[in-house]
């Protein structure tokens, strides 16, 4: 039982880590600067890091030890999720890639001059 477990586990981590490094494709051509490394060819563990805007950063982490989340915002931390919940975070990023939320159009109000 815990053999077969451990191998879950182990492709869990695998499909993590690939749609790891889909999702920072993606948000590379959307325009949020984005990386995903891996080491060696094993895909048994990554790092995951977006801007989403001025001092705006997301890193997650992903292993055989465990998954984190961190969002950090003028290199203060403001969040740091482990395990399902950071999995659940990650899963609001990519949804808000795959429905993007225009921002509202922001209104000029000019001086007038009497």
């Amino acid at each position: 039982m815990f053999l077969r477990l451990a191998q879950q586990h182990r492709q869990f981590v695998q499909d993590l880590v690939m749609n790891l490094q889909a999702l920072a494709i993606v948000l590379e051509r959307r325009g949020y600067p984005a990386s995903c490394y891996t080491c060696g060819d094993q895909m048994n563990s990554a790092s995951f890091m977006v801007s989403l805007g001025e001092n705006h950063l997301i890193r997650f982490l992903v292993s055989d030890y465990g998954i984190t989340w961190t969002e950090m915002r003028d290199d203060r931390e403001l969040m740091k999720l482990e395990g399902a919940e950071a999995v659940n975070q990650l899963q609001e990023l990519a949804n808000i890639v795959k429905h993007p939320v225009q921002p509202p159009i922001a209104t000029k109000t000019l001086a007038k001059r009497y």
